[in-house]
């Protein structure tokens, strides 16, 4: 084979004139493989496209039979091309048929050629085909000739993308690219939503892929990185990190990948081999993303993510773009899908115009997501593969109640879901009109339906809902969307509002509870916990930094004149930490009381049971405070040794399980036994099947996101608790208690027709 000095770039020239021509689709194709084979002396070229039933079907060849065109077809994963495209991977072989996987197709008459280079048709890391040039000669293909292709295969995916193939398709057979396709997740908040999707970050579309001069390209790219690097410099010296929504390390690990020659090297390579600056940072990170993605490595894994949002700032230097583009623009129905994401860029986007958020990493747990519950926006979570799969404006079904979505949905799905949606907001206009009825059993026991809460954006709905309060007000959301300690200024001013938005209503604030996954980016630990849920957080942080606390608590304390102030403690393992806060609060209500400021009427101190330790010191606990919050979350993830971010661990426990359900109730008889009230905030508390049965424990006070209330205030109304409570007396003791409880419950519901 000849010597391709410059190879590259006139291939990529004769495109160029391809694509402008006035061509039909198929001689289009037909002509590019030909010159294809032209330029790289090869004696077969051909391209293979995929369908939508995961199909590789041959849509143009140069050598082989044509009248195998749109006949040949090779499955996902069989033979060299099926392997090639379903791995987004390159072969290079000097000898094909010597391949386990080879496969050989009599309609196309390949038998007689050994030499085999395939490299998968790439867009956003998605494989959209494969292209292969084959010889007769036993021989191995070059690098330069490799990346001679998979330039080449890179063009070809930006023409299958324009939809210029479609004509092309047997009807009923669409191309991969704009096929239906479904995914399961985790349901991180229920609901479900329609709509158009809104990339969080979206992949700049690349329309000007060839050059015309190298060398002014090659000076474009060279400006764009250092205007990169310099805005990541700048980012770390004024520690602005909240500002972009990331950790200090990531912006690191930016920094790292801005100054990585091996990264600028293969850059300036596919600007050399014809390509405009645009477009080598379009095919090199597609390239590292098909790579990275077959990587079980969850540290490199990660770092892809860095990768591609450091690929796409540079586009955006390259291209003039501002992230805040897409904001303008927003389709009234929009549809968040993220890789991840902080809770202050949620908050950037209107409200109004938001139907869903779709995640491809989080938790439950994570800020976005209490956010996000707050907003009563629904939310799947854990969704891979989201991101690289939708494109801006495709339509989309969020299904939060099952944790999956549906992106170009098919008709009668999309009508399914649009009856159920119609069903649900039926439901939720009958929960509007139970917001204002006392919530009761059927046998009129009242239960108090509280609300958690934690920003300004939530306060609307504790009218709305028809809460009987505040249950949960999670002061620390406020730090976590700042870029700095809020001053005690905006604490007192935020926490005056809570309590006027109330109404005399009662409101228990949560000190801050920082640590473990709730990370402050200005805020850095002195040592990295290898188990953060289990080490310096909640209180124990803020008793060894009583700074923090002295200034929430003064601001509390000033927002409360002439009213109830209710404080609760997080995360207590023993009576000594309640007694050295106390000690804070006494310090701080003499320090104001001194200044002649108007303090609260009464002050209520109440602790979280979350650690297990507190179990068995419950009479004392009940004695050294006015009232208890049981936080299931984190109660259920130590008494079971779970960590609750971990996905292989999510469904493995059920919270409905006997062992716990004893725990709660443990906790509800102390209560009752010692006349102190206990309230439950937590997960358990927001779904009717595990709120009827906190209800048959015992509990008479629990709190939930605002959205859950309608549910759980109808499951109440219809609920005969006197019925309730013998069944679970009988199951949880005895050999009874081997029984599946959540399944009981269901049955017992179904029998007496109580809405779940």
């Amino acid at each position: 084979m000849r010597d391709l000095a410059g190879g590259p770039r006139v291939l990529l020239k004769r495109l160029r004139e391809l694509m402008a021509e006035p061509l039909e689709p198929q001689e289009r194709l037909d002509r590019i493989v030909h010159d294809i084979a032209q330029n790289m002396v090869a004696e077969v070229c051909s391209l293979y496209i995929l369908r939508a039933d995961s199909v590789l079907e041959l849509y143009a060849t140069e050598g082989l039979n044509p009248s195998s065109v749109h006949l040949a077809q090779l499955r996902l994963g069989q033979g060299l091309v099926g392997t090639i495209a379903a791995s987004a991977r390159a072969l290079n072989l000097p000898d094909a048929q010597e391949h386990p996987a080879f496969t050989y197709l009599p309609e196309t008459g390949e038998e007689i050629y050994n030499s085999f280079l395939g490299v998968p048709v790439l867009r956003a890391g998605r494989t959209l085909g494969v292209l292969v040039v084959q010889n007769r000669t036993h021989r191995h293909y070059r690098e330069d000739e490799v990346e001679a292709l998979e330039t080449t295969a890179m063009v070809i995916a930006e023409m299958i993308a324009t939809g210029d193939l479609a004509r092309l398709t047997r009807p009923g057979l669409e191309l991969d690219l704009r096929r239906p396709v479904s995914f399961k997740g985790l349901s991180f908040n229920e609901g479900v939503g329609l709509g158009h999707v809104v990339l969080h970050e979206p992949r700049i579309v690349v329309t000007n892929l060839f050059n015309e001069d190298s060398d002014e390209e090659i000076g474009r790219l060279e400006k764009a990185l250092s205007s990169l690097r310099l805005s990541i410099d700048d980012m770390l010296s004024r520690r602005e990190v909240a500002f972009e929504g990331e950790h200090r390390e990531v912006l690191e690990a930016y920094r790292m990948f801005a100054n990585d020659r091996g990264w600028v090297r293969r850059l300036e390579e596919a600007v050399r081999n014809g390509l405009t600056a645009e477009a080598a940072v379009e095919k090199v990170q597609s390239d590292m993303r098909a790579r990275m993605l077959h990587m079980t490595d969850p540290y490199l894994r990660e770092r892809m993510s860095d990768f591609d949002d450091l690929a796409n700032r540079l586009l955006r230097q390259l291209m003039g773009r501002s992230p805040d583009d897409i904001a303008s623009s927003l389709p009234k129905d929009a549809i968040i899908v993220a890789r991840s994401m902080g809770a202050a860029e949620l908050l950037d986007y209107p409200r109004d115009k938001l139907r869903g958020l779709v995640l491809e990493d989080g938790a439950v747990t994570s800020h976005v997501v209490i956010v996000a519950r707050a907003m009563g926006i629904p939310v799947a979570g854990q969704v891979k593969g989201a991101v690289s799969m939708a494109e801006n404006g495709d339509a989309i079904i969020v299904d939060g109640d099952e944790g999956s979505i549906h992106l170009r949905p098919q008709q009668d799905l999309e009508a399914a879901y649009a009856e159920k949606a119609r069903f649900r907001a039926r439901r939720q206009e009958l929960y509007r009109e139970l917001r204002n009825k006392p919530s009761l059993t059927k046998d009129g026991v009242a239960i108090d339906l509280m609300m958690n809460a934690g920003l300004a954006v939530d306060l609307p709905q504790l009218a709305e809902a028809g809460a009987a309060g505040i249950g949960l007000f999670r002061t620390e959301l406020q730090f976590m969307v700042a870029s700095t300690f809020p001053r005690a200024e905006a604490q007192e001013r935020l926490y005056r509002d809570v309590l006027d938005a109330a109404k005399g209503k009662p409101v228990t604030f949560r000190t801050i509870d920082i640590g473990g996954d709730k990370v402050l980016p200005y805020f850095k630990a002195s040592v990295v916990e290898e188990n953060p849920a289990l080490g310096w957080r909640a209180i124990r942080l803020t008793l060894d930094r009583p700074g923090l606390l002295r200034s929430q608590i003064r601001a509390l304390l000033k927002a409360a004149g002439g009213r109830e102030l209710r404080v609760m403690l997080p995360m207590v393992t023993e009576l000594g930490e309640i007694a050295q806060a106390r000690e804070i609060i006494d310090r701080e209500v003499r320090h104001l009381s001194r200044f002649a400021h108007h303090l609260p009427t009464s002050l209520k101190l109440g602790a979280m049971l979350e650690v297990p330790s507190l179990l068995w010191q419950l009479d004392e606990l009940m004695q050294a405070v006015d009232f208890v919050s049981v936080g299931s979350n984190d109660l259920f993830q130590f008494v079971m040794a779970t960590d609750r971010g971990n996905t292989q661990l999510s469904d493995r426990f059920d919270p409905l399980s006997v062992p716990f359900l004893r725990v709660l109730k443990h906790v509800a008889d102390a209560g009752h036994r010692t006349h102190t009230p206990v309230t439950l905030c937590g997960e358990l508390a927001g779904r009717p099947i595990s709120a009827m049965a906190l209800v048959g424990l015992g509990y008479r006070s629990i709190s939930m996101s605002p959205a859950s209330i309608g549910p759980v205030k109808a499951m109440l109304a219809e609920l005969p608790l006197g019925e309730l409570k013998a069944l679970m007396a009988d199951n949880l003791a005895g050999p009874a208690a081997n029984l599946p409880m959540r399944a009981l419950l269901h049955t017992f519901a179904d029998d007496r027709g109580i809405p779940l």
